[in-house]
């Protein structure tokens, strides 16, 4: 990875140097003093993003979306009804510890053919969960290697599962029964993924509608309807 300069950075970020150049200043963004120049590591970046993404309301959502938008330029986003597809869907998930559901979404993915070592990311995600727990308080996992495994995947995918009633999954005591597994194939993929997930459950519907589905069809469903409705209110 390359680092970012001022410039390149605030281009990236659809913010003003001066902008970038005062939240390094202020310690609000990872930066460090090369030969009296800031520079900023592409990966503490995009790890900063990762956080904001975490810690954001519905309408910072949109606004971090549009931002990872911008910088991906004409690429065009797969629907995430693409990349988590019925296959990759399990209603219900029988599982009932941290290991067996990180486990087990792994499996899932590996169902898509596009991943084919699901016990190497299991591992992955597993040492990114005790890093830092991916468990949110609405009784959601986003769960994801620290760094894309691209060694064994082909391309993004995504797993999704519903345990028939919640499971304690972090050390904080947070119940979770909404499990995604997010195996991006770069970091900007990755973000932009978490970004658009997170505005999902942020609307409540998907929520619903995954815990009333009794199928995977039926999650798929719920997923599609939801997406499409987000992507008609936010073009």
């Amino acid at each position: 990875m390359e680092d970012f300069d001022v410039a390149s950075l605030a281009e990236y970020l659809h913010l003003t140097p001066d902008q970038v150049t005062k939240m390094a200043v202020r310690g609000r963004i990872p930066a460090r003093r090369v030969s009296g120049q800031w520079r900023f590591s592409e990966a503490e970046i995009h790890h900063w993003l990762e956080e904001r993404i975490g810690a954001s309301d519905a309408e910072e959502l949109t606004r971090v979306q549009r931002v990872l938008d911008r910088a991906a330029g004409e690429t065009a986003d797969r629907p995430i009804s693409e990349l988590c597809t019925t296959e990759t869907i399990a209603v219900p998930l029988n599982a009932r510890t941290r290991g067996s559901v990180i486990r087990s979404m792994c499996e899932l993915a590996a169902r898509s053919g596009l991943m084919w070592d699901a016990a190497a990311m299991a591992e992955a995600v597993q040492a990114r969960e005790q890093m830092h727990p991916t468990a949110l308080d609405c009784g959601v996992a986003l769960l994801h290697p620290r760094r894309p495994q691209t060694s064994i995947l082909a391309d993004s995918v995504i797993s999704m599962g519903v345990c028939p009633s919640p499971i304690p999954f972090s050390d904080r005591g947070q119940l979770t029964d909404v499990f995604f597994l997010i195996c991006s194939y770069d970091d900007a993929t990755h973000l932009r993924i978490l970004a658009k997930l997170s505005r999902l459950i942020a609307d409540g519907e998907l929520l619903a509608g995954l815990r009333a589905a009794h199928s995977a069809g039926e999650a798929w469903a719920s997923l599609k309807e939801s997406e499409e409705a987000l992507d008609s209110a936010y073009p």
